[in-house]
């Protein structure tokens, strides 16, 4: 099959726009809340879709049988790591967030390396992954001045994308004997349910603007409900290096959605930088640009 890269456009542009809507929403929602709101909405709606697959007694049944990996997942691919981008984003601009966030291959060569040793890393892996940062900083670039609160902004994006590779190797690991559908669902609910206290410690004072509901609105639908799902799909197809390529992708689609909703200028920087960007992920990535061929399962 020849769906890889399809694939990865497409989750990378989910995952890109979420920069945009969690600055747009976390004005008026503070970051526990913003992330409580999101893993819970789109956990109800993939408890739905769950539902509609296999019915909603099956689906508890799966999910019951599930429910060890539902709550590691919760955690570190949910909770933790979409909190602290939340948190991140009040301190640093999206562009930022998504130069930070581009740190997740790197964490997943060195798990994968311990935890899935099946998967070779060599020389050519590792010069586009270094080919892929010289994009994504030529791309965006980096704040000229940045006070402490940046720095503590930046470094917690990139803990999160250490929780992320966490939660890419582990899914990958489980995806295998469990439905990535009812993996999806299942670490949504579950990351609902830890960060409830967070939530009741720092809830929201006053009902949101139009604007940040409508991110808040998008940020559920787009990366967080139809994101897991394509994310387990491409996780079980091609494993957790191969996904980790998209966050190379991200900032482009980032600047992309900047220059057509605000207007922002597409410079020969830009261009340039996301073709760096675009050669370095398919040297990381081990593969044909045009695509791999595997053989695809039922999903």
């Amino acid at each position: 099959m020849r769906s890889y890269w399809p694939l990865i456009v497409v989750l990378a542009a989910m995952f890109g726009a979420s920069y945009l809507f969690i600055k747009v929403a976390v004005e008026d929602i503070p970051p526990a809340a913003l992330t409580q709101f999101r893993v819970l909405g789109a956990g109800v709606l993939l408890f739905t879709y769950l539902s509609w697959r296999m019915g909603a007694r099956r689906s508890i049944a799966e999910l019951r049988a599930a429910w060890k990996p539902c709550v590691v997942l919760g955690v570190i691919n949910a909770a933790v790591p979409m909190g602290l981008v939340a948190w991140g984003e009040t301190h640093i601009d999206s562009s930022v967030a998504g130069i930070a966030q581009s740190t997740i291959p790197l964490f997943t060569f060195v798990l994968a390396a311990k935890f899935l040793p099946h998967e070779s890393v060599g020389l050519v892996r590792l010069g586009g992954l270094a080919l892929g940062f010289v994009g994504v900083a030529f791309l965006v670039g980096f704040p000229s001045e940045a006070g402490w609160w940046a720095v503590a902004g930046t470094l917690a994006v990139v803990l999160s994308s250490l929780s992320y590779a966490s939660g890419g190797v582990y899914g990958q690991l489980q995806v295998h004997d469990i439905p990535g559908p009812v993996l999806a669902a299942g670490n949504m609910l579950a990351a609902a349910v830890i960060l409830l206290p967070l939530t009741l410690i720092d809830p929201p004072t006053q009902l949101p603007g139009t604007t940040a509901l409508a991110g808040l609105v998008a940020l559920i639908l787009i990366p967080t409900f139809a994101g897991q799902l394509l994310l387990f799909r491409v996780l079980r197809l091609y494993g957790s290096r191969k996904l980790s390529i998209v966050t190379y992708l991200m900032p482009a689609f980032a600047v992309v959605f900047g220059a057509v909703l605000l207007s922002e200028p597409i410079t020969t920087a830009i261009i340039a930088g996301f073709a760096l960007i675009v050669v370095g992920a398919a040297l990381a990535s081990g593969q044909r640009l045009w695509g791999v061929r595997v053989v695809e399962e039922p999903a």
